[in-house]
């Protein structure tokens, strides 16, 4: 079993004096479950589902009934926490009268659904469990000095043609086409289905179809208007439904920087997955990256899929944008932090100079290539 990233903040946790809730956000199938039976285990302790009317019970908000679990279990397990919107004031209760540790996992679509999520305030920490990371595959794979450069090219193009849910990445038996099968399931089965029945949305083709729409146009802006024109939808619908996307972590938006000291331009937002996987379940392309006409997107996708989970794993406070001129030129990722620092990215399968000079304000500049990303990552948390 793979450790992840965020095991040791969990052990802190659990060995710890912080008594707030911890809420672990991702996206469906990935390792979320798998997290807590594995703190089931060392614990001795069971995991409530609120898929299950059984459990969803057992957090009715009244004094004697949480009072029955805080003396039955010293820590508190929970699962897919989102289908129990009411259950919030439950756990603001377990928190405030009995002081109980508690950890539940989920969607962050908890904090659109619950009227009483606000009440939380003070009362939680987050922090994430998304499909794999580079550093967390390198982490957890024995790999000697010599090999090292081949085991990083490796490691990009499986996570760009087959994408790096858990069961897809570790399960070494399954072939190309057994993986293609568990795509599609994921992505039919646990995001479109998934999020088609929290959100009470009427049409899953139209969802589908909105995904494959932006999957074709990846690295460019996207236009919500075009899209509805061309599917014959409603603006506002296709809107609503991209915002659900991004909440529920199969999408990652980017949007244009802006600073009254430039001349750049853009209307729209740049959107990528959250997992390549399922983009290209999407758009139905499984070939070697040589005969893919889409390489570069895929490669840009892949750093920005990197650079948001580290952002997330870290607890880096940085918000990332595009940047582009009125005359064309672009940067294709800009990272700014909570002090007004910037740094400027260049994401090029091959070495290029980039367009170096056009982003206006004091940065620093740093080109990622496909032979030198997994070292450019990497230093990227200590800048």
């Amino acid at each position: 079993m793979y450790k992840r990233a965020i095991e040791p903040f969990i052990e802190n946790y659990l060995q710890g004096s912080e008594n707030r809730i911890l809420f672990i956000w991702g996206p469906r199938r990935s390792g979320k479950t798998t997290l807590l039976e594995k703190i089931s285990t060392e614990q001795h302790v069971p995991i409530f589902n609120f898929y299950s009317l059984t459990d969803r019970e057992r957090f009715v908000p009244r004094k004697e009934v949480l009072a029955r679990l805080a003396d039955e279990h010293k820590l508190i397990l929970i699962d897919e926490v989102q289908n129990y919107p009411e259950g919030t004031v439950a756990l603001k209760l377990l928190h405030d009268e009995f002081h109980i540790k508690i950890i539940a996992t989920g969607s962050s679509e908890l904090r659109q659904k619950s009227n009483d999520f606000d009440s939380l305030a003070d009362r939680f920490i987050e922090q994430y469990c998304l499909p794999f990371s580079i550093h967390e595959i390198a982490s957890n794979t024995n790999v000697l000095a010599y090999e090292k450069s081949n085991f990083e090219k490796e490691i990009q193009t499986k996570l760009q043609i087959f994408g790096a849910y858990p069961e897809i990445y570790t399960t070494q038996t399954l072939t190309d086409d057994e993986k293609i099968e568990k795509l599609q399931k994921i992505l039919d089965t646990y995001i479109l289905k998934d999020v088609i029945n929290i959100y009470d949305l009427k049409n899953e083709k139209l969802a589908k179809d909105i995904l494959t729409k932006i999957a074709l146009q990846l690295g460019s802006e996207v236009s919500i208007r075009e899209i509805a024109a061309d599917l014959g939808a409603n603006k506002t619908t296709v809107a609503n439904y991209i915002e659900i996307f991004i909440k529920n972590y199969i999408l990652i938006p980017l949007p244009s920087f802006k600073t009254n000291v430039r001349k750049a331009v853009s209307e729209h937002r740049k959107l990528y997955f959250y997992d390549l996987g399922i983009r290209n379940i999407l758009v139905k392309d499984f070939r070697d990256l040589s005969l893919r006409p889409d390489k570069g997107g895929l490669f840009e996708n892949f750093i920005i899929i990197e650079l948001e989970k580290l952002r997330k794993i870290n607890t880096i406070h940085q918000t990332m944008y595009f940047y582009r001129e009125y005359g064309g030129k672009e940067i294709d990722v800009v990272l700014e932090d909570y002090k007004k620092n910037y740094i400027c990215l260049e994401l090029k399968l091959d070495k290029n100079n980039g367009n170096k000079d056009i982003f206006p304000l004091t940065h620093k500049f740093i080109t990622i290539n496909k032979n030198d990303y997994f070292e450019k990552l990497s230093n990227l948390t200590n800048l």
